[in-house]
């Protein structure tokens, strides 16, 4: 099976409405601790940098930075729990079909990215610094297998979700597969993203040239997953989403 690639794109998150100055405080040092990590990451290689010295350049312990991370891969690979909650969101919902759920993740997921490298002062550099991390990530053993194990909780969790809409057991062959396949346009993302990043097109090109790839991918697999949705309710064609 793929593996999902979280690392192609590092959307910083805005500051809560409701954010109290604890919380912003705590987001401010985390999001400090991963960019710090990843700079290092790629400058001298995963394997290379230890923790300790990660601390030491963000003016903390070693025991504060596991604190926030559990492990020297989330320090980078941190993307996945938030993808996580917006599969349980999304599948949960029954006016939409799983493949237009997922494909709204994956659309607000892409526009992040493209935005933030429109937002650079040299968006070329901005393309190549994104396929700089997603290259660290694929050639470091223990990221790829941190990419693995994510992959499978998502894969877990949106069989379990797939399961409650048609009343079936989340281990039942056909939302396995179902959660399999829509997991799966993940990597189609992220593959075309590495293809079209190269630095000719602008950011608003590659998010069409990506979104189409995307869309291609899906609409091979509704067919099956409008099949398996129709044990609950009819479902719309992936090709026009409900906006």
């Amino acid at each position: 099976m793929s593996t999902v690639d979280w690392t192609a794109w590092r959307q910083q998150a805005g500051e809560p409405e409701t954010e109290g100055l604890r919380e912003r405080k705590k987001r401010l040092t985390r999001q400090r601790l991963s960019d710090t990590a990843t700079e290092m990451f790629m400058e001298r290689g995963f394997d290379a940098v230890r923790v300790a010295e990660i601390a030491e350049v963000c003016g903390v312990s070693e025991k504060t930075v596991f604190n926030y991370f559990p492990t020297k891969e989330s320090l980078v690979l941190d993307l996945g729990e938030s993808t996580m909650d917006a599969l349980r969101v999304a599948l949960a919902d029954p006016a939409r079909s799983p493949v237009e759920a997922v494909l709204r993740i994956l659309s607000g997921e892409l526009r992040g990215m493209t935005s933030w490298i429109a937002g650079q002062d040299d968006p070329v550099e901005a393309a190549a610094k994104i396929k700089r991390f997603g290259s660290l990530t694929r050639s470091t053993p223990s990221l790829r297998a941190y990419h693995r194990d994510m992959t499978d909780r998502l894969v877990a969790v949106a069989a379990e979700v797939l399961a409650e809409r048609t009343r079936m057991s989340p281990d039942a062959p056909e939302p396995q597969i179902a959660a399999t396949a829509l997991l799966g346009l993940w990597s189609i993302q992220f593959q075309s993203l590495r293809k079209h990043l190269d630095g000719a097109r602008s950011p608003e090109q590659v998010h069409k040239a990506v979104t189409a790839d995307v869309r291609r991918a899906a609409t091979l697999i509704d067919t099956g997953l409008a099949a398996f949705d129709g044990l609950t309710k009819p479902t719309r064609s992936a090709a026009t989403p409900r906006p």
